[in-house]
């Protein structure tokens, strides 16, 4: 089996549970074993019924044992219903077993696969997740590791069973009428030879399908988070017809798919036909002709149908399979993706961070557009620098560098004189104090979210942080104070809410550096003059990066940095870049109405 092989690397990942699928394997093959035994009993009973005494359970095995005295039919029938009970015993034995192992071993490696996945999109720089749509990875998350889920359940069992019983029933057959074996048995090679060959056709077509579920839940989830705006502009109609091109390309993704594994089953029947037409008619003109016994011929008919009959569920054992194939290799191809920056690092001592922060000729892009060229600043600890210019400038961009989101691509950001790649990822993190423009809060408790990141902060401290960030009142008037749940994204919240909540968050963290990216952009004015309030407490004694729009929540900055086209074009405080009469001061006219000079 090639290295690269999906089940090849399932079982390498499997490989702390080694013993259990080992287990299970033994399991499943000492079922089929018992399994295969009542079609023995059925003809050893008929040749008890036939032969009496002279039957080859009194003549050889009874008497090699040492049970010379049962020899009559009814004793012989006896012996013949305490080993069924004994076969049918184990066989329901084994089967509990085995299904033991092969379910929990099941859930096991879902549970890890998914835990392992998740953690390592997390270790993954956002330039991945801008490359990749949210409902493809859910769909790897969820539907393609359950897909693995259900092989390993149920897919592996069958195919090792068939394997076993082939075996068995093979080796019963060439004991008792080796031609017969050889006749009955051919078909065999070509009912695996067509189940795989049909396997072959369908996985590029089980892959095409994944793909396709996965198009389908990008889309879902994409309109599930944009219900408001699809109402808004009674986009209904317009969004269902999207959801109805992806639904219909999936199913026609799998109605290929379908044309190739419903045509299966019929065509291993064709070859369970003759194989049992053989032993039926061959086997019967031999027992007429004496060649051979009845007993045996009844065990040869039984096993027949035992062994080959089975085989039907190759088809959905394929289909299930290919399905499975399919998933494991979209999900272990995410477990590959290479990190591309490494949390290792030296080690860092937030309490010993003064925040002291210097950007040295910065360069960074996304493929050939540049979105940051040659940057350099510095920012003195306890200092407050601002970032303005216009939207796709790069403001957001060097927050992100600065919290290693991505890695520059040229140049260096030191803290405290220190390289930033060089420090370790989460303790670097640790340090600084970060509210976005578009809040994260996740569907918890208000003072759970508060403390999101620091679950062994007391009440008091998270209500002192509230009361910082000036979210006190309105939590108070909270059905259930700081017990009340925010809803998914916060949703139960206004936005100036979520603003306020995301503020406390960061100070409860008491960074030495708090980076604030268009914090107050999305809030009415009444809600930014209290933030801006919180903000100006918060910030004493802590170097603060500003990123605004509105050149009023900067305007007491130590240091404003004006940025158009990746690059810092003025520099000064605000009076300063006022008199310079420069983008800065058309910009503040802009905004407040002032005329120009």
């Amino acid at each position: 089996m090639d290295a690269t092989h999906p089940l090849k690397r399932l079982l390498a990942y499997a490989t702390p549970y080694r013993r259990d699928y080992w287990l299970a394997m033994f399991y499943s093959v000492l079922n089929k074993f018992f399994d295969v035994l009542p079609e023995v009993l059925i003809g050893v009973a008929v040749d008890v019924v036939v032969n009496g005494e002279k039957s080859f359970l009194a003549q050889h095995v009874l008497s090699g044992l040492g049970f010379v005295g049962i020899t009559d039919t009814w004793s012989q029938l006896l012996v013949l219903g305490g080993l069924n009970i004994v076969i049918w015993g184990g066989e329901s034995w084994f089967e509990y077993l085995y299904n033991l192992r092969w379910r929990n071993l099941a859930q096991n490696l879902q549970h890890d696969l998914r835990m392992d996945t998740y953690g390592h999109l997390q270790k993954l720089d956002l330039q991945f997740f801008e490359n990749q749509r949210t409902g493809n990875l859910m769909s790897i998350l969820n539907e393609d590791i359950n897909q693995m889920e259900r092989f390993v359940n149920a897919g592996a069992n069958e195919i090792l069973q068939v394997i076993a019983s082939s075996i068995l029933v093979s080796a019963v057959f060439f004991v008792l009428q080796p031609t017969l074996a050889v006749i009955a048995l051919l078909p065999v090679p070509f009912i695996l030879f067509g189940a795989f060959w049909f396997q072959g056709r369908l996985a590029p077509r089980y892959a095409a399908v994944r793909q396709a579920a996965g198009d389908v839940s990008a889309r879902l989830n994409n309109n599930l988070l944009g219900i408001a705006t699809i109402k808004a502009f009674t986009a209904e109609a317009y969004e269902a017809r999207h959801i109805a091109e992806a639904s219909m390309d999936y199913r026609q993704r799998n109605a290929e798919a379908i044309r190739w594994s419903s045509a299966i089953t019929p065509v291993i029947r064709m070859a369970i036909l003759a194989g049992f037409t053989a032993t039926l008619v061959y086997g019967g003109w031999l027992t007429i002709h004496g060649t051979l016994a009845v007993g045996a011929y009844s065990v040869l008919v039984f096993l027949t149908q035992r062994l080959l009959w089975p085989m039907t569920r190759l088809a959905d054992v394929a289909d299930m399979y290919q399905r499975s194939m399919s998933a494991i290799d979209r999900a272990l191809g995410l477990l590959d993706t290479p990190v591309g920056i490494t949390a290792a690092g030296k080690p860092l001592d937030a309490t010993q961070v003064r925040g002291e922060l210097r950007f040295e000729n910065i360069g960074f892009g996304y493929g050939e557009t540049t979105v940051l060229d040659g940057i350099s600043l510095q920012v003195g600890a306890g200092e407050t620098a601002a970032l303005v210019g216009s939207t796709g400038s790069g403001k957001s961009t060097l927050l992100k560098l600065l919290l290693r989101f991505y890695s520059s691509q040229r140049g260096c950001i030191l803290l405290d004189g220190q390289p930033i790649d060089v420090l370790d990822l989460h303790d670097l993190r640790r340090t600084i104090g970060y509210v976005a423009q578009d809040a994260f809060l996740t569907d918890a408790t208000v003072a759970e979210n508060i403390a999101y990141g620091l679950p062994e902060a007391t009440d008091e401290a998270i209500r002192a942080a509230a009361e910082q960030a000036d979210a006190l009142e309105f939590i108070e008037r909270l059905p259930l104070g700081f017990a009340t749940r925010v809803g998914e994204r916060g949703q139960r919240l206004s936005g100036g809410q979520r603003q306020r909540l995301a503020l406390a968050r960061a100070i409860l963290k008491n960074p030495s550096i708090l980076i604030l990216d268009e914090a107050t952009s999305a809030v009415d004015n009444e809600t930014e003059a209290a933030i801006l309030c919180s903000l100006e407490v918060v910030s004493r004694g802590r170097t603060t990066l500003v990123v605004a729009h509105r050149l009023s929540t900067v305007r007491h900055a130590d240091c404003i940095y004006v940025m158009e086209h990746g690059r810092i074009v003025e520099q000064g405080r605000h009076e300063d870049l006022l008199a310079k009469n420069g983008s800065y001061a058309a910009l503040w006219r802009l905004q407040t109405g002032e005329r120009g000079r």
